[in-house]
This record gives structure tokens, sequence and C-alpha cells, in this order.
């Protein structure tokens, strides 16, 4: 491999291991409440299906104490290379200082929340923050290497969301995977569910209570649009969330899987010199692009024989 490829693919080497958790909030009624565990049932589904690496958790309508304790468990488990995925669904209020997530009991607290995922040593964190008001938690849960997605784009947007809906189905429909490479980036989920959700207002013909951004600098608002412009989206991009068909396969069979991590390796390194194309010499990215891609399609043709 030439010193380029591994210069890009070190620095984003896929993860050990993947620990996800879902969180189904109180829906204080019935239809919310079916509505929440079916979306969190969905995703639970497609993440099991994936395979490999997966440490799948979905907690429906949990206390804060079993909150904390399974985020714990995961603090003593996890290891610098892994990574976390928190999905939270429901419902979620904000006081213009704190965000609370509607839970049986005491809610649990944003700035809680970020104190307990700061204990977690994964350094490749994304938290899908589904809930009304979820905008008033980025704030407090962005960080460095974290990427923070948010069905409202501040604490004011407080009526119930429909984002996780069509994040649920970003996870398990090839059409949001738009670069086919059978795995969905959390950039790719993100732009398939705004994108449904958007549609799902202008079909109804109503005004759009929520707007998704994303925040994967540490710093800032959330953008709706993440570029490179802008400085959003770099880390989303090469966060993969969920395997699709063949990779899916493939992380489920022990001889195929270093294969499949070298290719999800150079997958990555593709995403990122794209996104820093503007800042490379056309020269030197067309060289490095050629040999990642060259390097690409070798391991492409090992994993399918």
């Amino acid at each position: 491999m030439k010193p380029a490829i591994l210069m890009l693919a070190a620095a984003l080497s896929a993860p050990a291991a993947t620990f996800y958790v879902t969180l189904s909030g109180l829906g204080g009624e019935p239809d919310y409440d079916q509505r929440f565990r079916m979306w969190a049932d969905d995703i639970d589904s497609s993440l099991k299906r994936a395979g490999g690496d997966a440490n799948v958790f979905t907690l429906i309508a949990p206390t804060r104490e079993q909150i904390r304790t399974r985020l714990g468990d995961i603090a003593r488990q996890a290891k610098p290379d892994d990574a976390l995925v928190l999905m939270l669904i429901g419902h979620g209020t904000y006081d213009g200082v704190d965000y609370k997530f509607n839970i049986p009991g005491p809610d649990l607290t944003g700035t809680e929340l970020a104190s307990l995922l700061d204990r977690i040593s994964a350094t490749r964190q994304l938290v899908v923050n589904m809930t009304s008001s979820s905008g008033g938690s980025i704030a407090l849960l962005q960080k460095k290497n974290r990427i923070v997605i948010s069905a409202t784009k501040n604490g004011t947007e407080k009526n119930a969301t429909v984002f996780a809906r069509y994040w649920a189905e970003a996870l398990r429909d090839p059409a949001a995977d738009t670069d086919k490479n059978d795995a969905v980036s959390a950039l790719e989920a993100f732009h398939f569910a705004q994108r449904k959700t958007n549609e799902s207002f202008d079909s109804e013909k109503r005004l759009a209570t929520e707007h998704a951004v994303l925040e994967d600098a540490g710093k800032g608002d959330g953008e709706r649009a993440p570029s490179a412009e802008n400085g959003e989206g770099k880390l989303a991009a090469v966060f993969p969330v969920v395997r699709l068909g063949a990779n899916a396969a493939a992380a489920r069979d022990p001889a195929k899987r270093p294969l499949l991590d070298k290719k999800e390796q150079l997958e990555q390194a593709i995403d990122q010199l794209k996104y820093d194309k503007a800042a490379v010499p056309a020269d030197e990215y067309r060289q490095r692009l050629n040999s990642l891609l060259l390097e690409l399609a070798k391991t492409q043709e090992a994993l399918d024989q």
C-alpha cells in the first residue's frame, strides 16, 4: 500500500467495536407511546441485521437510573478505538438553559447526558437527538470527535417531531446509501431523514415545525446543509452507522471481516480526501485518489471471491 494510503487509512481506521444505544422516551399518550416504540424497534432490527461488531441496546421508556447504568456499563467496556452511537426518540423540553429528555420519573438533562458520554473512552461518537426541542442540547453535547444531530434547529421548536421515523427508514433503505458502498454514513442518514421530513410537511401542506441540523466540528449551532464551506459534515461523512447488503453479510463472516475492515478504511479515506479537496494541490489530489481507488478495487475483488 502506498504511503498516502497508509497515512489516510491509519487516521481513519475502522472502530474495533460499535456500541449502539437507542432510548425511547415517554409518549404522554398511547399514540405517541406506540409511535416511539415502533421507531425504536425498527432501528433495533436494522442494527441487529447488520451483524458484525455491533453491541445493540434498546431501552423503552427507561428511567434515569437505567440510562445511567447502561452508559456506565459501556464506559467500563469501551476502548478508545471503539465507537458509540446514541439515539434519543421521544419528547424533550428546553428552558433556555438546559435540555431535558422526557422519561419516567426525573427527566434526564442534557448536562448529565453529556457527562455520562464524556466518561466513555470511545473516541468516535454519534448522538442523534430526535426529540422536540432537541436543538437545545447541541451546545451541551458538542465535543471534539463527537457528531451531534438534532431534529430541531434550536430548543424553541417544541412540536412533536417525525425525524425519527425517517432516520429509522434510512438505516434499512438502500436509497439512503447514495455512494452505493453498502453502508449508510451518519451524513447520508442525516440527508435522507432530513429530505423525507421536509417532504412529509410539503405533502401535507403544513408549515414545517422542525428543521434538522448537524454539528461535528465541536462548536457552533449546527448546520442544515453541512459542507466543507461551513466546516460541518467531515466526521459524519466517514462515520458508518449501519452496513447493508454484501457488507452486512461480510461482517458476519470471520474470514471476510479483515477485508471488510480494509475496504471501509479505504472508503473513509476517499471520503475525507474529497472533503479536503479544496486544500490539496490538484496533482497530489489526483495521485492520492487514484491510489486509493486502485487499492479499493483490489480489496473489493478479494471480497467478491
